[in-house]
């Protein structure tokens, strides 16, 4: 194999293909990235076995077809303090070479051919769904799943999807975020997608994709990119049961200024103390020194009396964070109990502080 190419595009596909290497083991071939050049195309695979991703490099010579193998995070390095210029790469006995003006790099390689297969979308059921829905749905709950996770559904988040609907689901035991999109489906299945793989989705995808899955992978697909993961294979808890039937309290609140507040306290403490009043909120620290924070948010409420909760800000601003509007539904039953975050299709159950 021997091509030439644009330091710059190389460089960034690289960059792209580094959070899908084996990065402990380094004499794993999934530790390398897999270069195929053929028909004026170069094409990079790179996996580490739970996840992967190809792609296609159109500009580019290709001077001998062929194939080669480098660890994928020194061939970056390498193109990185390289000039903005043409690279020059090419396989010879089992070595990678780089090569630009006087400089020239030689990495050593695995065996081409024994590089893990990608799997395949034939006869893979596809997922009917708007890509941006698809998207967004997972950006807004993906704060809500849990990392490392003894029970290792709950590293993920669930895509179940029914009849008339499809629900986006996570949770880390101290919240559950919910999205529930109104759509027919033929078929009643569910994923567990891993984090990491929803982190990578959102940093890939902007534009129409097609989506593939069946028991064990789900894989995306567009004009750039072919994307798969492997499922996370688990019982996700019983998410509707947490969801509060009904709601004592009910308050419409909006958006900015409720950031302002809680921002302000979490200069102090991320745990806050809200108190309701019949005409407004007050917004405390709950440090336990002497180290003090307060401000206050005029507005009605439904409380006759004094009626205080706490909770960990974080979770609040997660969830203001990630809607649209600047109105929301706070919904309360009492203080010691899950409290609601509540706009159009997206919802927030957090479970308050004791104090």
């Amino acid at each position: 194999m021997k091509i030439a190419t644009k330091k710059q595009l190389l460089e960034q596909i690289l960059s792209q293909m580094q959070p899908f290497l084996e990065k402990r083991d380094l004499s794993q071939i999934t530790s390398h990235i897999l270069l195929q050049a053929n028909n004026n195309t170069l094409t990079l695979k790179a996996s580490d076995y739970e996840t992967g991703l190809e792609t296609s490099l159109n500009d580019v010579t290709v001077i001998q077809e062929g194939s080669g193998t480098a660890n994928g995070k020194k061939l970056l390095d390498i193109i990185r303090i390289l000039k903005d210029d043409t690279v020059t790469i090419e396989t010879e006995d089992d070595h990678l070479y780089i090569t630009q003006h006087q400089s020239k790099f030689k990495l050593p390689m695995f065996d081409p051919n024994e590089y893990p297969p990608f799997p395949s979308i034939n006869s893979m059921p596809k997922i009917a769904m708007q890509s941006h829905t698809f998207i967004n749905s997972l950006k807004k709950i993906s704060p809500a799943i849990d990392t490392n996770n003894p029970k290792f559904e709950l590293n993920g988040a669930l895509i179940d999807i029914k009849k008339s609907k499809i629900n986006f689901v996570a949770t880390d035991t101290k919240r559950l975020a919910l999205v529930s999109v109104e759509q027919p489906m033929e078929k009643e299945f569910h994923l567990i997608i891993p984090k990491k793989a929803i982190v990578e989705i959102q940093k890939l995808f902007f534009d129409e994709i097609a989506m593939f899955y069946d028991e064990t992978y789900l894989i995306l697909q567009n004009a750039q990119y072919y994307f798969f993961t492997k499922l996370i294979n688990g019982k996700y808890p019983d998410y509707e049961r947490i969801l509060p039937q009904s709601l004592q309290y009910k308050l419409q609140l909006p958006k900015d200024k409720m950031v302002e507040a809680i921002k302000q306290i979490t200069i102090i403490s991320q745990e806050i103390k809200l108190t309701f009043l019949p005409n407004k909120i007050i917004f405390t620290n709950l440090s336990q020194d002497s180290i003090e924070a307060k401000t206050e948010l005029e507005i009605a409420t439904p409380f006759t009396q004094e009626f205080i909760m706490a909770a960990n800000s974080r979770y609040i601003l997660d969830f203001l964070t990630h809607i649209e509007d600047n109105t929301f539904t706070l919904g309360i039953n009492g203080a010691e109990l899950p409290f609601e975050l509540k706009q159009n299709n997206f919802i927030t159950i957090i479970m308050p502080i004791i104090i």
